[in-house]
């Protein structure tokens, strides 16, 4: 129901609000204006203050909440509100769940128009201290203590004054302080951009990204640091293949292992791999159970990376294809793979979006194939490929919008069902929805 909006004033305006947007935002109707509130609730009488006004929508950021929701609780993160690393720990872990199921399902049904037989129990884990990889900006601004080291503040392109962060891993998270410090006492403080985390699990790395050289003393300091908190020390010049280690003398090797049994993947500082150990670890698991594996199945496993799903996979299945666009992930899951004795594995690097690249990886002959896009998805591969014998696809996705579009081409077009979906809560107080669906085809 519309709810005519009062204002208090030049600034403030009171709003009811009646739903939660798919980035979690409040959604209030003002004087018959959709208007989008950052910190709100539904069901929550608020006052905020207009941010942002559009043809079509308002914007605006909470001020004070009059009338609480039951859903609401108490952020833990001391920052929370004005770093932008967050946008859903005032709503409790249980509902934010909720809200990111809904969101996939309203997706599919909206933009795919289609609906899973079977909506998958969401899988869950620890929601502080899981976050392995990121990159945490750096700037020396001397009005603010001198150096800050972060995320940036939300809707804003400057770095939040943070002392602490409750979702990166422990190691990191509660040592931003020394971290400043660190880098205060450094003589190119200037010219250090970011810091890039990376933690497997035995190693602990930090990058730090420099634009100009570092001193012998800054160099000792950098080692000093990676003594006391027993982390792998890293230097970027440049790009990403300048990335080498200065601290310890012996080489380190990042790796993690994505399940009691399963090979050990070792990755470099800079490659992608999944934030959340855990979720990863379920997540290999519900698709190796899906698959159902068997010395019969030849699979193709597309945007494979360095082989999180596809050396899990050649244990169990006859042959496994690995198609990646990266070279050094590409490289990277062929040394896996030998490290691990794997033989029935191969990897090439391709453009999958180039016809004559995917006709001839597509005429293998495969009876499963597996999707883990970008978040663009995968609808210009799946609109060409020939799905000839192709009996299940499974499809992993970082955005609910472009698994349901790519859903109902799948459905309308290629001849599947929709067996089976649901989230997988891979980033917890954020309003990223990672999710999974499995596709059958119908048989006639």
């Amino acid at each position: 129901m519309a709810r005519r909006r009062k204002r208090l004033s030049r600034d403030l305006i009171e709003a009811v609000v009646g739903s939660l947007s798919h980035e979690g935002r409040g959604i209030a109707n003002c004087d018959g204006k959709v208007t989008f509130i950052e910190g709100a609730l539904p069901g929550e009488r608020v006052t905020f203050q207009l941010t942002n006004s559009r043809k079509s929508f308002d914007e605006g950021k909470l001020i004070e909440v009059l009338e609480a929701s039951d859903d609401r609780v108490e952020a833990k993160c001391v920052h929370y509100g004005v770093c932008g690393g967050c946008s859903m720990q005032h709503l409790s872990s249980e509902n934010q769940i909720k809200h990111k199921q809904s969101v996939l399902l309203e997706q599919f049904k909206h933009i795919g128009g289609v609906q899973p037989e079977e909506v998958l129990p969401p899988l869950i884990s620890p929601i502080w201290g899981y976050r392995r990889k990121a990159r945490i900006g750096v700037k020396h601004v001397p009005n603010k203590g001198g150096v800050l080291v972060g995320f940036r503040e939300k809707g804003s392109p400057y770095l939040a004054e943070l002392t602490r962060c409750d979702i990166l891993d422990p190691s990191v998270g509660l040592h931003l302080m020394e971290l400043r410090e660190l880098i205060v006492n450094l003589s190119i403080k200037e010219r250090i951009p970011q810091i890039e985390v990376a933690i497997g699990d035995a190693v602990k790395g930090l990058v730090f990204r420099h634009l100009v050289p570092f001193s012998e003393e800054d160099l000792e300091r950098l080692k000093n640091f990676g003594a006391e908190h027993q982390f792998v020390i890293y230097l970027q010049p440049k790009g990403p293949d300048t990335i080498h280690q200065v601290y310890p003398d012996t080489p380190a090797i990042l790796s993690y292992q994505a399940g009691e049994g399963e090979p050990v993947l070792q990755f470099s500082p800079s490659d992608f791999t999944q934030v959340n150990a855990s979720i990863n670890k379920d997540m290999v698991a519900r698709v190796l159970d899906f698959l159902q594996l068997s010395k019969t199945d030849r699979v193709l496993d597309l945007f494979c990376g360095l082989g999180n799903f596809s050396l899990p996979m050649a244990k169990r299945a006859s042959y496994i294809l690995g198609v990646e666009g990266e070279a050094g992930l590409v490289k990277r899951a062929r040394d896996n793979a030998d490290r691990n004795g794997l033989n029935n594995i191969e990897f090439v690097c391709a453009d999958l979006t180039q016809d004559d690249q995917l006709k001839t990886i597509a005429a293998g002959k495969f009876n499963k194939i597996l999707l883990d896009p970008a978040r663009s998805g995968a609808q210009e591969i799946i609109e060409k490929m020939i799905f000839k014998g192709v009996e299940q696809v499974v499809y992993v996705s970082c955005n609910p919008a472009t698994l349901a579009r790519d859903a109902g081409i799948l459905v309308n077009d290629k001849g599947y069902k929709v067996i089976k979906a649901g989230i997988m809560d891979m980033f917890p107080h954020t309003a990223h929805v990672e999710s999974i669906a499995v596709f059958e085809r119908v048989k006639k």
